[in-house]
């Protein structure tokens, strides 16, 4: 693809994450198809072999792995000598009790979604310091907001991205560097496909066993409804964060999202966790 004098100008070496699938494999596209460099990582290689033909540069990264990470930012500054815009979008969920899920699964959660995600950020922001520019971009959640039931380890990794991601911000704010949060709400991925039957095998044998089931079986017909959002719509807003001269601090979108959030901050504790029971029918004594 060719592109004019405008386009090679307006044109960010992007490094994006969790790009094998959904949000990110959509995201990918998108950017690419605006005249940028994309370099899209994940384990995952096999499944974004499709993005090869849009001109996307494929690598193999693990945000666990610190080699991989490593090997990932040379390759990129070998080829382009800078990188424009960072998008944390790789992520991990497994939904179960708190009592119930083992703490090697509770620590992967957090390293997928905190530490790799922290870690990819030290590595880019000296070279995004020596340009005097750059963007991060985290792709967040409501569950950074509000808790739902039996998500307990998941909220508390977003929870600590929400947290982590404004303390950048305001640290880089003198750098030049802009620091911006993705808040999707419900999204039509396997995501929720794969954290239903997390639950389902978390909590088998368990006293939770019976309302765990039916929350599951729940994320099973909810993540396969119409009523949620398209991952497009989420990759429009990570297109926005990456183009704007400006970005907003945070991009909240997705069905419901807003109103999660806010019914959260309205009702009282009591009734919020009330308002979850009814609607989970989580009506058995755990």
């Amino acid at each position: 693809m060719s592109l004019n004098r405008q386009q090679m100008e307006k044109r960010k070496v992007i490094l994006l994450t969790g790009a094998s699938s959904g949000i990110g494999f959509d995201t990918a596209l998108m950017l690419a198809g605006q005249g940028h460099k994309v370099y899209a990582a994940a384990r995952r290689v096999e499944k974004m072999e499709p993005l090869r033909d849009k001109g996307v540069a494929i690598l193999r990264m693990d945000v666990t792995d610190e080699a991989s990470m490593q090997e990932g930012i040379k390759t990129i500054l070998e080829a382009e000598g800078r990188i424009d815009v960072l998008i944390n979008n790789a992520g991990y969920g497994y939904f179960g009790a708190i009592e119930n899920v083992a703490m090697e699964e509770a620590r992967k959660q957090m390293e997928v979604n905190v530490f790799g995600l922290a870690r990819l950020c030290q590595l880019v922001l000296p070279i995004m310091r020596m340009q005097g520019s750059g963007r991060i971009i985290n792709t967040s959640s409501v569950a950074g907001k509000a808790v739902l039931y039996y998500g307990g380890w998941y909220h508390v990794s977003k929870f600590s991205v929400e947290a982590f991601s404004d303390a950048l911000r305001m640290e880089m704010q003198p750098f030049g560097i802009d620091v911006v949060m993705i808040e999707p709400g419900g999204i039509r991925t396997e995501w929720g496909h794969i954290a239903a039957d997390h639950l389902a095998v978390s909590s088998k044998g368990t006293p939770y066993e019976t309302t765990a089931l039916r929350e599951a079986e729940n994320l099973h017909k909810g993540y396969g409804s119409r009523f949620l959002s398209d991952p497009s719509v989420v990759a429009k807003a990570i297109s926005k964060a990456v183009n704007s001269r400006r970005p907003r601090a945070r991009y909240r979108i997705g069905a419901f999202a807003h109103a999660i959030v806010f019914f959260h901050w309205l009702l009282p504790a009591r009734w919020w966790d009330a308002l979850l029971r009814k609607m989970g029918k989580i009506d058995v004594p755990l």
